[in-house]
């Protein structure tokens, strides 16, 4: 049967034992390629007859179709002609393992972030309305993203009268189990769909009625809402006006399509709750859906998270103040061993990273040590919270800020590019970019005396021996605002400067260089900011050395290195002799169309390093 889709296989003509066996091939085809690839097994698994369910109910492209994260679109990927490229899946210029708009015109709407989903199809029904466009549109969204406040705030904003179908998927977990009163109140709620189409002809019918049709409804939907509530208990959805259906088994195919084809009918704003197991037909993922919720390759250990987290937990051992916060990355965090020792300063907040950088700001203001470990692309959703609530008080949060750099398999929504840029921003805060476990750790307690903001940024890596080789011979693993492998006596014609883990790349193209016969450098930088004490220490180094070039894993503009060239031209790092060239991400989000190595398509192979060091002179 799957092998039929590429051949334009009528989805809607298929009988139910045809779609029982389309479905058993599509998760074995998930399992095979994704456990060989990498990707998210467990989320994909779990939705197999719902995707089915709405290709068949609705008219994909024609009816938009959003997901929430976009993680479980394997399956509507599969549907809509992109199941030979799986090969190449989450790898740069590969296929998406998101929904982007760049990749076909079935994904209505990029995704990469939770929560987005109902904000973007409400953009999309409005824009139906207003341009008299005959369309659906339907928006697949965890539970898990319920956790997040955009999808309070969409909700409170739906148009009931807009044909939006809102498909809440409850499987109990984002990554980990999910957290809160929302979580908990989801399974409490049930409406009938026979209900729903009752409710909808009797308002029909009655708005015929002349003169007292209109009495007799509200009357009706008194004691209807009476009534309800002595059954049911409330029903935050109708409550704000929406139609609700539900719950649903998400793996009973008939089921399924029988209230998609109701929503379909009302033609109104209608959340249709289904409840689906996460993992669904694989047993290892429905045994461990967290463990099966993105699956690669065997990483390395330890890794900079867990060397973080266990440092941490060490210290709340002899320290009652300090408390770790996640926004539903505990176990991506490796906070989770701080929640087994100390539950009770333990906090995840859900998929809710505003809240969590004004809580923990909440936290320090009342005399705790606050801990946020959250990865850097995620920390972009606090921005404003860290500059109103956190920098502006001048309060002593602490970041953890993870996966620091560019993202080889989740790509340009994950990439760690603008953290120290929108940083370097914010007054009162300090930044440091450790490179080796030792110094990581040495951050970490050097934050336990701080009175200020302090965040500490790494790599989803290990430490690189030969940047320990290189800058941390002499076993002197303090937290340093630079080190390099030259001296003032000996001070190199050419200067590398850099931070974070692109260091090892810079050291190769040191070494090309050196072959060459150049007299070259290399300045690592762990404390980038504050500043000016670190870059008077890198002029000291470099004054007399005729070209430096400043090396950064982020975004140019605000970034390290084109603060650091404004700061050396100010204390005389300029004229005749001596030229500076801040090299780093231009204005782009690093989006590559076709298949390669990240990191040489940014520019940041060894080889192309070199030859930019040698072209600038």
């Amino acid at each position: 049967m799957i092998e039929k889709i590429d051949c334009g296989l009528n989805l809607k003509k298929l009988k139910n034992k045809e779609l029982t066996t389309l479905s058993r091939e599509i998760r074995e085809f998930l399992i095979e390629k994704v456990e060989k690839r990498g990707g998210h097994l467990a989320s994909n698994l779990g939705v197999v007859e719902l995707t089915l369910a709405i290709h068949r109910v609705f008219d994909i492209p024609k009816d938009r179709l959003v997901f929430d994260v976009g993680h479980q679109s394997y399956v509507h990927k599969i549907l809509t002609g992109r199941m030979s490229r799986f090969d190449d899946l989450r790898t740069p210029g590969g296929l998406s393992g998101f929904t982007s708009i760049k990749e076909s015109e079935a994904d209505a709407f990029g995704a990469g972030h939770s929560s987005t989903a109902i904000s973007a199809a409400l953009g999309f029904a409005q824009a139906g309305r207003i341009k008299k466009e005959k369309y659906h549109t339907v928006c697949v969204v965890g539970d898990g993203a319920y956790t997040g406040g955009m999808v309070h705030e969409a909700l409170n904003n739906c148009n009931p009268d807009l044909p939006l179908v809102i498909i809440l998927n409850e499987n109990g977990m984002s990554i980990s189990d999910n957290k809160g009163a929302f979580a908990k109140y989801l399974s409490r709620v049930r409406v009938s769909q026979g209900y729903v189409r009752w409710k909808s002809y009797t308002n029909f019918i009655l708005s015929k009625i002349p003169f007292f049709g209109s009495l007799i409804k509200r009357l009706l939907s008194r004691t209807k809402e009476f009534l309800k509530e002595l059954v049911y208990s409330a029903n935050y959805f109708e409550d704000i006006g929406l139609y609700y259906i539900g719950p649903i088994d998400g793996h009973n195919q008939r089921k399924l399509e029988a209230a998609l084809k109701t929503a379909k009918r009302l033609g109104k704003c209608c959340v249709v709750h289904i409840k689906t197991q996460k993992g669904k037909g694989y047993s290892p993922a429905e045994n461990s859906p967290d463990e099966y919720h993105s699956v690669g390759a065997l990483k390395q250990a330890p890794m900079f998270h867990e060397v973080a987290a266990d440092k941490l937990t060490s210290l709340a051992g002899a320290d009652r103040s300090i408390a770790a916060v996640t926004a539903a990355m505990a176990i991506g965090t490796s906070l989770d061993r701080f929640e087994k020792a100390f539950p009770d300063r333990f906090f995840d907040v859900g998929i809710a990273e505003e809240h969590a950088v004004t809580f923990s700001a909440g936290l320090a203001a009342a005399g705790l040590s606050p801990y946020f470990g959250v990865y850097s692309t995620f920390l972009q959703r606090g921005y404003d919270n860290m500059l109103h609530d956190v920098c502006l008080q001048n309060l002593p949060v602490r970041l953890l800020i993870d996966r620091a750099g560019l993202s080889v398999a989740d790509g340009p929504t994950h990439h760690g590019i603008f953290d120290v840029s929108f940083i370097s921003a914010m007054p009162n805060i300090s930044l440091y970019a450790p490179v080796t476990f030792g110094t990581l750790e040495d951050a970490i307690t050097l934050s336990t005396l701080a009175k200020s903001p302090f965040a500490i940024r790494y790599a989803n890596s290990t430490e690189e021996e030969r940047i320990k080789r290189e800058f941390f011979s002499d076993g002197d693993l303090k937290i340093r605002p630079i080190r390099s492998n030259f001296t003032k006596d000996n001070t190199p014609e050419y200067v590398f400067i850099s931070y974070g883990n692109i260091t090892g790349r810079v050291l190769l193209a040191q070494d090309i260089l050196k072959e060459k016969g150049y007299s070259v450098g290399c300045i690592l930088v762990e404390q980038i900011k504050p500043y000016e004490p670190t870059v008077d220490e890198i002029f000291e180094l470099v004054k007399d050395s005729r070209h430096v070039m400043y090396v950064e894993e982020g975004i140019k503009n605000g970034g390290a290195a084109m603060i650091t060239g404004d700061i050396l031209m100010r204390l005389g790092f300029v004229g005749e002799g001596h030229s500076f060239v801040p090299y780093a991400i231009d204005d782009t989000f690093v989006v590559p169309d076709e298949k390669c190595d990240i990191y040489e398509y940014a520019g940041f192979s060894a080889e192309r390093l070199a030859d930019k060091m040698i072209e600038e002179k």
